[in-house]
């Protein structure tokens, strides 16, 4: 099938996300997923003369989507494609010459087209070669972790990143299997694992190993530490976060950088006890998927969206 912008991801929470960007005139804004372009692609339709988008996206498949988003001669000249991790923001922004941003919106989900193709081995449902590398041009893979992390590390990884409590166990046996067998496919794992996990939950569990992997090979979690400190930086005094999460991970670091503005949650008081932090909150209460929007699209049940707005220099 040949795979178009709206069947590589489907955005999710589409309008609620770019509403709470409040988009104006001359504005600089940055999407720092990019993936199929929806998001991108409906904030270029409602950017006025002036604005401009920045769009990030370290994915050769990515980047071929530009071209299938039918964008006008106006809207072209109003976007900039960056091919890179977006934790280098604050050093691209720099290249660019752009000082503040009036606003940033990620959507930090793996895009659809990840989980569907079945050479990227990012889904235990295909046999397939156990890379999950979103950027294929460089860094280790997860068959290089499973062959060369030490039974320790193993098991930190599965219990952090993807929360196993038999993570010890599991480590263990993956780490003895190896002995006669290096891991190569994703079935190579799974022989090994799936003892470990019972049937009523065998789906869940899987797709937390796979997470669990997917986030140490990419460093998402570094990432995304060092792309929510840079925009922080960068937002102007009224400029808008708008960040969708779908995992208690990510969740927490976003969380914890628009209440206390910084990525610990460690919170700071004045002389007075109010709380000192460089953002508001434009919702209080997380803003999650409609039934309807779950129905079309499952995979948007995961999904929290919490916005934040830069308050002025007090």
């Amino acid at each position: 099938m040949i795979k178009t912008a709206e069947t590589y991801h489907i955005p999710v929470l589409l309008n609620e996300s770019i509403e709470g960007l409040n988009l104006h005139a001359n504005g600089t804004y940055v999407d720092v997923t990019f993936g199929g372009g929806g998001h991108s692609r409906e904030i270029l339709s409602r950017l006025e003369a002036g604005s401009h988008l920045y769009s990030f996206d370290q994915d050769a498949d990515a980047e071929q989507n530009i071209g299938k988003m039918g964008l006008s001669d106006e809207q072209v000249d109003r976007f900039t494609f960056v091919r890179s991790n977006f934790r280098y923001l604050k050093n691209w922004m720099r290249y660019y010459g752009i000082e503040h941003l009036d606003g940033l919106l990620a959507d930090l989900g793996v895009s659809s087209h990840h989980f569907d193709d079945e050479t990227r081995g990012f889904s235990f449902r295909f046999e397939a070669p156990l890379d999950m590398r979103m950027n294929k041009r460089a860094g280790q893979t997860a068959a290089d972790i499973l062959n060369e992390y030490d039974e320790e590390r193993l098991a930190d990884l599965l219990y952090l990143y993807g929360e196993l409590k038999q993570s010890r166990r599991i480590a263990s046996a993956i780490v003895k299997a190896r002995g006669q067998k290096t891991y190569k496919t994703t079935n190579d794992l799974l022989t090994v694992v799936e003892p470990f996990f019972q049937r009523a939950r065998e789906k869940k569990d899987m797709a937390k190993m796979f997470q669990a992997l997917r986030i140490e090979v990419n460093h998402e979690m570094d990432a995304l530490r060092e792309m929510l400190t840079a925009a922080t930086e960068l937002l102007r005094p009224g400029g808008r976060l708008s960040v969708i999460t779908y995992h208690s991970l990510e969740d927490r670091m976003v969380k914890n950088i628009m209440r206390a503005g910084n990525i610990e949650g460690k919170v700071k008081q004045d002389f007075f006890g109010k709380i000192e932090t460089p953002f508001r909150l434009v919702n209080n209460k997380v803003i999650t998927a409609s039934n309807d929007e779950q129905e079309r699209n499952p995979r948007s049940r995961s999904a929290k969206l919490r916005i934040a707005e830069k308050k002025a220099n007090e």
